[in-house]
C-alpha cells in the first residue's frame, strides 16, 4: 500500500507543472585587501598621521632609504667573535657566524622596526627569515645610541644554543610576521620545513587593524551609508569624558553598551599570546584567534606588574581605567601612535584627572617638577637592550605589598638607594593605611588565580571553578577549563561539556582538550559538538606547525582519544624537529609505553631524564620504567644520583628510593 501511495504521489508530481524556485539569496563577496594607498584619498589626515609611524616602518625592504645602521665597514666584537657590516654595491652585508660557527656573508633582505632600535632580517633558501642578533641603537648619541649592540650582551649565545639567531626560537615567520606585516599567510610545509610566506603589505597598514577594505570602498562609492568594514573600532560610540569636579576624575557621559573593541584588536599584536587560528577574525575577542598569556611568573611579577616582554594587553586589562571604559585611542592617536597631547605624558593624564588635585605635592609628596604621573603609576622596564616600555596596569604604588610578594614598586625604582621597608613606612606616613580595592577583580586577574589552582582542591575551590566555567569573560572560562582538570569526571561532564559550543574558539578548543579522554561518555548531540571542537583543536595546532610543541600536543590529544598510531606519527614529527627537547622525548616515551613498545619507551624516557635532569618528574618516571622492566639496581642508581644532585627533597623520588631499598 505504501508503494502504491508513493507511486501516485510521483505521478501527480510528474503531471503537475513544476514550480519555479525562488532565486537563492545573493551572498556578498568576501572582502579583499586593497592596500593602504587606496585609503589615502578619502582619509587624508589619518593617512598622513600613519605615514612615518612605527606601524608604517614596521618592516621594509633593505635599501639606502630604509637602513639606518652603520654599514661602512663597521666592526662589532661579541665575546671572541668579530662581526663586520659593509656595503657591496646596493647590498648591505653582515659577515658573522652561521649555524655551524663559521664566518659567512649574509646579505640583509629587510629592515625590522626603526626606533629605538632597528633589526635586520636574513632570508634563507628554505624561506625562513631570521633576525640578526646585532641591532642598531637608533637613539641619539647623547642618549647612548648610534651604535651596534648584541641583544644578549651579557651572555654568550653560540650556535649550539636554542636562542642562536639562525634557530627555530628566533624565526621571524612564526615569531614576528603577523605583527610586522599585513595579511600574512605563512604557507609552512612540515615535510620540508619550508616557508613560502606572503603578505599583502610589507608593513602594518590600514587593513591590519580595520580589516580588508574592498567592501568599504564599494560601499563608499555607492553612497549607501554602510561601513563595509569587518570591525567597528569606535569604542566611544558618541560618548565623551566629563570632568567630575568633586572627585577630580572624568566620567563617561554614558555607559558603554559593549566591551571595548580596541584592546581586543590592538591586543592581537600588543599582547603576549599564542596563535590558535590560521585566519584572524576581525571584531572577535582576542581569545577567538589567540591564547593570551595570564599573569604568571616569569612573565609577570606576583602582583601583576610586567616582568618579561609582555607588551600592553595583559597589564591594561588589570587597570581601573579599562574597567571604567577607557580605551586605547583615549590616550593614543591610533594612526601616529603618539599621545594625543604630545610628548608630555602628564598632559594626556590631565584630560581626565584634574592637575590641581593630582599633580600637586599633596597628592604625590614631591615637588611638582620632580615626578610625572607615569613615574609612579606606569613605571618602565627596558626590553631588547634599549626599549623602555611602561606598565599599563596604572596601579597605585604599594611598597607594603613588595614586602610580602617580592614585586617591585615605583618608590624604590626611583629611590634606588632605599629599601622596601623604608618605602612602605614613607608611603604609610604620606597616605595612611592602604585601602582595600573597591572594584571587582578584572577578568584576567580572576583567570590567573584560577590557573594557579592545584590539587587537592577544597570544596570552595571546586565551587568557584564550576561557577567560573559560566563566566562572561572568555579568559576566565578558558582558565576554569584548565583548573577543571582537577575536578571529578562527572563534574567535568556536567560543567565543561556545554563549552564545546562556546561562541569563542579559544574556549571550545580548551574544552575539547579536556573532554578528549571522556568523549565516549557524551550523548549523541554532545559527541557531535566534541568532534567539531576536536577538529578546531587540531587546526589550532596546525596553525603553529613549525613548532615541535604543536606536534607533541597533537600526539597527546590523539592518544587521549585512543588513536595511538596517529599519536606516534605526531610524536615522531616532534622528535625530528626537536631531538634535544626533553619534554618531547618524555611524551614519546609515555606513548610507547601505551603502545607496549617498552624497550623503545625506555630509551626515550632515559633521554628525557638525561636532557633535563632538573625536572624531577622525568627522572622519577624513568626510574619507575627501569624497575618495571626488571632493572631495580639501575633504578636505584638513577634515583640516588637525582637525590644527591638536583632533587634532595622531592617526595616521589624519596618515597620510591625508600621502597627500592626496603626490597
Amino acid at each position: 500500500m505504501r508503494l502504491s501511495l508513493l507511486g501516485s504521489l510521483l505521478l501527480l508530481c510528474a503531471c503537475a507543472k513544476a514550480p519555479v524556485p525562488d532565486a537563492p539569496p545573493s551572498t556578498p563577496a568576501e572582502a579583499e585587501f586593497v592596500g593602504s594607498a587606496a585609503c589615502a584619498s578619502c582619509h587624508q589626515e589619518p593617512f598622513a598621521s600613519w605615514t612615518g609611524s612605527h606601524h608604517d616602518l614596521a618592516m621594509q625592504v633593505a635599501d639606502e632609504t630604509t637602513v639606518i645602521g652603520d654599514f661602512e665597514d663597521a666592526r662589532f666584537e661579541y665575546f671572541d667573535t668579530v662581526t663586520q657590516f659593509r656595503r657591496e654595491d646596493d647590498a648591505f652585508v653582515v659577515r658573522t657566524q652561521n649555524e655551524n660557527g663559521e664566518l659567512t656573508d649574509f646579505p640583509v633582505s629587510y629592515t625590522f622596526g626603526v626606533t629605538p632600535l632597528q633589526q635586520y632580517l636574513v632570508e634563507f633558501p628554505n624561506g625562513h627569515l631570521q633576525p640578526l642578533p646585532f641591532a642598531w641603537d637608533s637613539r641619539a648619541a647623547d642618549e647612548g645610541g648610534q651604535r651596534w649592540y648584541h641583544l644578549y650582551a651579557d651572555e654568550y649565545i653560540g650556535p649550539d644554543d636554542p636562542l642562536y639567531w639562525t634557530g627555530r626560537e628566533q624565526n621571524w615567520n612564526f615569531m614576528c610576521a603577523e605583527c610586522h606585516s599585513t595579511n600574512v599567510e605563512l604557507h609552512y610545509d612540515v615535510g620540508t620545513d619550508h616557508y613560502a610566506t606572503t603578505w599583502s603589505e610589507i608593513n602594518v597598514g590600514c587593513e591590519a587593524c580595520h580589516g580588508p577594505g574592498s567592501s568599504h570602498i564599494e560601499s563608499a562609492e555607492a553612497g549607501d551609508g554602510g561601513s563595509g568594514l569587518p570591525v567597528d573600532l569606535d569604542d566611544r560610540g558618541g560618548a565623551v569624558w566629563q570632568m567630575n569636579l568633586e572627585t577630580g576624575v572624568a566620567e563617561r557621559s554614558r555607559l558603554a553598551m559593549r566591551a571595548p573593541q580596541q584592546p581586543e584588536s590592538c591586543g592581537r599584536c600588543h599582547a603576549r599570546r599564542g596563535v590558535i587560528s590560521e585566519e584572524y577574525d576581525y571584531g572577535e575577542p582576542l581569545a577567538h584567534t589567540h591564547r593570551p598569556a595570564l599573569l604568571r611568573e616569569p612573565l609577570y611579577f606576583a602582583d601583576g606588574q610586567i616582568r618579561g616582554e609582555v607588551y600592553v594587553y595583559g597589564s591594561f586589562l588589570q587597570s581601573r581605567m579599562y574597567q571604567a571604559g577607557v580605551t586605547c585611542s583615549d590616550c593614543h592617536n591610533p594612526h601616529s601612535l603618539q599621545l594625543h597631547t604630545g610628548p608630555d605624558p602628564d598632559l594626556v593624564c590631565a584630560q581626565c584627572h584634574l592637575p590641581e588635585k593630582f599633580a600637586a605635592t599633596g597628592h604625590h609628596g614631591h615637588e611638582a617638577t620632580q615626578v610625572q604621573c607615569v613615574d609612579c603609576h606606569m613605571p618602565a622596564r627596558v626590553y631588547m637592550g634599549v626599549d623602555a616600555r611602561r606598565d599599563h596596569s596604572l596601579r597605585i604604588p604599594r611598597p607594603d605589598l613588595s614586602l610580602v610578594s617580592g614585586a617591585p614598586n615605583a618608590c624604590t625604582m626611583c629611590h634606588a638607594d632605599r629599601d622596601d621597608v623604608w618605602a612602605a613606612a614613607a608611603a604609610q606616613e604620606m597616605w595612611g593605611q592602604p585601602k582595600t580595592s573597591d572594584f571587582p577583580a578584572p577578568g584576567i586577574v580572576r583567570a590567573s588565580a584560577l590557573a594557579s589552582r592545584a590539587p587537592p582542591l577544597s570544596a570552595g575551590e571546586t565551587t568557584i571553578i564550576e561557577r567560573s566555567l559560566a563566566d562572561p569573560d572568555p579568559l576566565v572560562r578558558m582558565a576554569a577549563i584548565d583548573a577543571a582538570a582537577f575536578l571529578q569526571p562527572e563534574s567535568v561532564l556536567q560543567h565543561v561539556t556545554p563549552l564545546l559550543d562556546d561562541k569563542v574558539r579559544g574556549v571550545r578548543i580548551a574544552a575539547a582538550a579536556l573532554m578528549a579522554p571522556l568523549n565516549a561518555h557524551l550523548r549523541q548531540a554532545q559527541a557531535k559538538s566534541f568532534l567539531a571542537a576536536a577538529d578546531e583543536y587540531r587546526a589550532a595546532q596546525h596553525a603553529v606547525a613549525s613548532r615541535p610543541q604543536a606536534h607533541a600536543a597533537l600526539a597527546q590529544f590523539e592518544a587521549s582519544l585512543g588513536n595511538i598510531e596517529q599519536a606516534l606519527l605526531h610524536s615522531d614529527q616532534a622528535v625530528r624537529m626537536a631531538p634535544d627537547m626533553g619534554i618531547v622525548r618524555h611524551a614519546r616515551g609515555l606513548l610507547l609505553v601505551r603502545a607496549e613498545r617498552r624497550d623503545e619507551a625506555l630509551v626515550e624516557l632515559r633521554l628525557a631524564a638525561e636532557l633535563v635532569p632538573e625536572v624531577a618528574r622525568f627522572v622519577y618516571v624513568y626510574a619507575v620504567a627501569l624497575n618495571s622492566l626488571g632493572d631495580p639496581e639501575e633504578a636505584l642508581r638513577v634515583l640516588e644520583k637525582a637525590q644527591a644532585t638536583n632533587h634532595p627533597d622531592d617526595p616521589d623520588i624519596n618515597n620510591f628510593l625508600e621502597l627500592l631499598r626496603d626490597n
